[in-house]
């Protein structure tokens, strides 16, 4: 496995990628690098420079943005329901003791 490419080459091929002249695959081509390699570094690139790439919502797809968001959003209900059904049996044992009998 080969080693991590320099950090100069990374920026390289960063800023003719963010130039938009040629497509991502043809910057690997160009570079000799695997089609990964730039799309990887870029979006890596974006997060770190505060960059926001357009989300898979805006372009009217799923994706793993939402997919991730539902995953926290049946999380949350779960332990939410769980935190219910333990209000609900304090109160019904608290109710026990104050009813007249």
């Amino acid at each position: 496995m080969p080693g991590p490419f320099p950090a100069e080459f990374r920026r390289d091929v960063i800023a003719v990628a963010r130039k938009g002249e040629a497509s991502i695959a043809q910057i690997a081509r160009d570079s000799g690098i695997s089609e990964s390699c730039p799309a990887r570094w870029l979006r890596i690139a974006d997060r770190e420079d505060g960059i926001a790439p357009p989300t898979s919502s805006d372009r009217g797809g799923g994706g793993a943005d939402q997919s991730a968001e539902l995953r926290e959003l049946r999380r949350r209900t779960e332990l939410l329901e769980q935190e219910n059904e333990i209000l609900r049996r304090a109160t019904a044992y608290f109710a026990r003791d104050v009813l007249p009998e």
